[in-house]
């Protein structure tokens, strides 16, 4: 056990199980899984569950027996509040999560008098998580490490302007006031750090996302649905428009590869888990192009059947437009443990494809160039078509994502900003 043994932090995470379909929960929960194994008790201070859209209670064992978890009051204005789907504006700023602040506050004071914390983490996004953990940091005087998995503005987002003028407020606030910054990719802390000159590089930390072996362990690829049949699969949120994550240049391709007589009849494109507004727009597409026996929309499906699903596929699927090349979605680096050829259609100078480059495995292009899509698909589909295990990553580059790793540099910045605060108050009597 490391010289923090004994520690404890106070993690703030508005996504916590049972919260299911968001990739932050994955984040937070495998931190506070593994960072009693270097030392950090962590005490968690999240949301009610009725604030979440979508429950799985399957991730509750998943919490380490003995963690203190508080959920405190908190309402989704856009469900709870409103009226004819109408509701106030101020009751959902910074977000629709906003009844948290008062709730939160008051539950994280109680934890701070009763269990002590040497440390406060949040993680973003909520942006009502980073106002509870402000709040928190003030009353207390604890060190604040802030996590951001996101920009809070990155055009042309927000686009409600009285959203946009409260995350611009209070994006500098927290980067500026934390005593240390986690993103997520080094493009992140750049952008950041770009924008809050003021701030010494040295606060900015990057500990990326990752996988957990330990939700590998047992877990079998699923067959298709349909015997026979090559999977070409992306899993999870596929929203926005021609800059975010758009399928539209890639279902024409794949309908004009159809139409040269280019495309084996046993692949199918299986599109997991979109929401049912994103579910719509894309089955509009797939009806328009002819595409309907080829591609489907299903579901979501939980956590480990979603990563079953993944394992038994023969290619992963990845959008990402150029405006996001600062970032990269939390479902690559499950995509690069399920050893499978990997399609990432995102920009060629971006993080997602400097770790595809780094642990091999995936072919990039353009989300936004058909042709480029076009000539990748033949060589994509033969190699997607190979059974068994294979195509993908190299398993020994990927496994320093492993989130064990992730955690460990959690815990070792903890203690920095900790110990840091501690040599300051001594400094200062």
């Amino acid at each position: 056990m490391s010289d923090g043994e004994g520690s404890t932090a106070l993690i703030i995470a508005f996504h916590f199980p049972p919260a299911s379909g968001y990739s932050g929960v994955q984040r937070t929960l495998k931190f506070v899984r593994y960072l009693p194994e270097f030392g950090w008790n962590p005490v968690v201070l999240t949301a009610h569950p009725r604030a979440y859209a979508r429950l799985d209670a399957a991730q509750l064992g998943e919490i380490p027996p003995g963690t203190p978890v508080h959920r405190a009051f908190a309402l989704d204005a856009a469900r709870h509040l409103a009226v004819g789907r109408r509701y106030p504006r101020f009751l959902a700023l910074p977000d629709r999560w906003s009844s948290w602040r008062l709730g939160g506050v008051a539950a994280g004071w109680g934890m701070i008098r009763r269990y002590r914390p040497r440390v406060i983490f949040s993680t973003y996004p909520i942006a009502t998580a980073l106002q509870v953990a402000h709040d928190l940091h003030r009353l207390s005087g604890l060190p604040w490490v802030a996590d951001f998995r996101d920009p809070m503005v990155l055009d042309p987002h927000p686009v409600d302007p009285a959203v946009r003028r409260a995350f611009l407020r209070l994006e500098p606030l927290a980067v500026q006031r934390a005593d240390r910054v986690v993103t997520t990719t080094a493009g992140l802390a750049e952008l950041l750090q770009h924008r809050n000159p003021q701030v010494s590089p040295e606060r900015f930390r990057v500990i990326a996302n990752g996988y957990d072996e330990e939700d590998f362990v047992g877990l079998a690829p699923a067959p298709p649905a349909e015997p026979g049949r090559v999977v070409l699969l992306h899993s999870g949120a596929l929203y926005g428009g021609a800059d975010e994550r758009d399928p539209g240049p890639f279902f024409r391709a794949l309908a004009r590869l159809r139409e040269r007589g280019g495309l084996p009849d046993p692949v199918r494109v299986v599109l997991r888990g979109a929401a049912a507004a994103e579910s719509a727009r894309a089955e509009g597409m797939i009806r328009a192009l002819g595409l309907s026996e080829v591609v489907s929309a299903p579901p979501a499906l939980p956590y480990r059947q979603a990563l079953a699903e993944m394992l038994g596929a023969g290619g992963l699927l990845l959008f990402q437009g150029r405006r996001f090349d600062a970032l990269i979605p939390a479902k690559l680096f499950e995509y690069l443990r399920g050893g499978r050829p990997i399609l990432a259609m995102t920009g060629a100078g971006g993080e997602s494809a400097r770790v595809l480059a780094e642990t091999g495995g995936g072919v990039v292009v353009s989300m936004e160039d058909e042709e480029a899509i076009l000539r990748a698909l033949p060589e994509f589909i033969a190699r997607a078509g190979v059974a068994g295990p294979g195509g993908g990553a190299e398993p020994t580059l990927a496994a320093r994502y492993e989130r064990r790793h992730q955690a460990g540099a959690l815990a070792a910045l903890l203690r920095e900003a900790a110990d840091e605060a501690r040599e300051g108050r001594l400094g200062a009597t």
